[in-house]
């Protein structure tokens, strides 16, 4: 299932992205969208996650969840 990850703070990394979603399963990919002249963050990721079960949990436990001092928002893409 691939989820959609917004209200991230700019200076996450994808790595601390994938770890966040990895307590909860399989991480196939994830993909942080960055500005293209900036190189920056432009706030939100998608995270594809296979078992359909954890990628439930993970909407379920992570959204409104504080990362950074943001509530993230954690939705089916």
């Amino acid at each position: 299932m691939k989820l959609l990850v917004l209200n991230l703070t700019r200076s996450i990394k994808e790595n601390e992205i994938k770890a966040l979603f990895e307590k909860y399963g399989t991480v196939e990919s994830c993909d942080l969208v960055l500005d293209k002249s900036t190189r920056k963050s432009k706030g939100f990721a998608f995270v594809e996650m296979p078992v359909e079960d954890e990628a439930n949990a993970a909407i379920k436990e992570l959204h409104g969840k504080k990362v950074v001092n943001h509530s993230i928002k954690v939705k089916p893409a």
